[in-house]
């Protein structure tokens, strides 16, 4: 009796083991194993927000759980504005589909742009590829200008930029304006090409360009000392490139908190890099499993030599976490933001 009752005590644990068994240790399997994930661009394909995004997609497939397939669709349209609100409003929610926008996407809501349907708050900012846009502002040798105080004594300094509301001419906008530049002048209607040989023939005085530009693919400039420097505002102010350490930070000629507001305004919207967005009822855990899966592709080592590859530069990631951080604490009053707007515009500098 007693042997027959081990026995079936036994079995009732081994019935119990296997049932505990195949409803945790034999889960179900991934929810992404055999599913397809698109990522949906702000851009049309072939720049280099492209190929950014691109050389995150493989590890993407490595690290979320179940390794699905991800395929990319292309929305160009308002700046990223259109796949903003397509994301926010359009998407269903499953953790199948994920944006990936450019930084203008962010600027676009705070200042109020026509045609942003979505909510920065809503939305999931879960990191970018890159996060780094370092620029100087530098001035033609032939100019005259070869220090600073030299600089801020003229008058009439030409600037040159692409178009009107571009990242170039607003930085350059902003730094001029902290530097207390008299009676500046903009020169736009430039492609970068044209604008680089507009400065060295003498059309234009000043421009603002990246560090990592400047030394990748206007090294001649500095090697044959055909520019002067002046100042650099960094974007985070970490990682500058050594060269330009020495510079001083244009944070230093900010006087008021309005002042320093339109500063890390600017700074945030070029901290927020190429950032990729998830719809705002996607399940906590599945946005969850997107953040970690960003997280471990942007400590691969194998993710900076496909980035490197691709694009030709070095990756900055902005991790999940600071992604948030930097949207959440975007200065949005309506002083900063009409403050803002007079540099993206085409009217003269505002008194400071």
């Amino acid at each position: 009796m007693n042997r027959n009752r081990l026995a079936l005590l036994s079995l009732l644990n081994l019935v119990i083991a296997i049932a505990l068994m195949s409803k945790d240790g034999f889960s179900q399997a991934p929810f992404y194993q055999g599913k397809t994930i698109t990522i949906i661009h702000g851009r049309n394909a072939g720049g280099a927000g492209d190929f950014r995004a691109r050389a995150v997609a493989p590890f993407l497939h490595k690290y979320i759980p179940g390794t699905p397939t991800i395929v990319h669709e292309y929305m160009d349209g308002g700046g990223g504005r259109k796949a903003a609100n397509h994301i926010f409003s359009v998407a269903r929610p499953d953790g199948l589909t994920i944006g990936n926008v450019g930084g203008g996407v962010v600027a676009s809501a705070v200042l109020g742009e026509t045609g942003v349907q979505y909510d920065l708050d809503k939305l999931h900012f879960v990191g970018s590829p890159f996060s780094t846009s370092h620029y100087l502002l530098l001035t033609r040798r032939e100019a005259g200008f070869s220090t600073l105080e030299k600089l801020r004594q003229a008058s009439g300094v030409r600037f040159g930029a692409q178009s009107i509301g571009h990242t170039v001419y607003n930085v350059g906008r902003i730094m001029a304006w902290l530097l207390g530049l008299k009676e500046t002048k903009d020169v736009t209607g430039f492609s970068t090409p044209e604008r680089d040989v507009a400065l060295l023939r003498g059309e234009i005085d000043a421009i603002a360009a990246t560090d990592e530009g400047l030394v990748t693919r206007k090294a001649d400039w500095l090697e044959k000392g055909l520019i002067d420097l002046h100042v650099i505002y960094a974007i985070p102010r970490e990682n500058k490139h050594p060269r330009f350490y020495y510079l001083p930070e244009i944070d230093g000629f900010a006087k008021t908190e309005r002042e320093r507001k339109v500063l890390t305004m600017f700074r945030i919207f070029g901290l927020t890099g190429s950032p990729f967005i998830l719809p705002p009822a996607l399940p906590k855990d599945r946005v969850e499993i997107i953040k970690e899966a960003l997280r471990n592709s942007f400590k691969d080592a194998d993710f900076f030599k496909e980035y490197r590859k691709l694009t030709g530069e070095d990756p900055t990631p902005l991790m999940p976490e600071a992604s948030e951080k930097a949207v959440r604490e975007l200065p949005r009053d309506p002083e900063t933001v009409a403050l803002f707007k007079k540099f993206t515009g085409a009217g003269p500098l505002p008194p400071r």
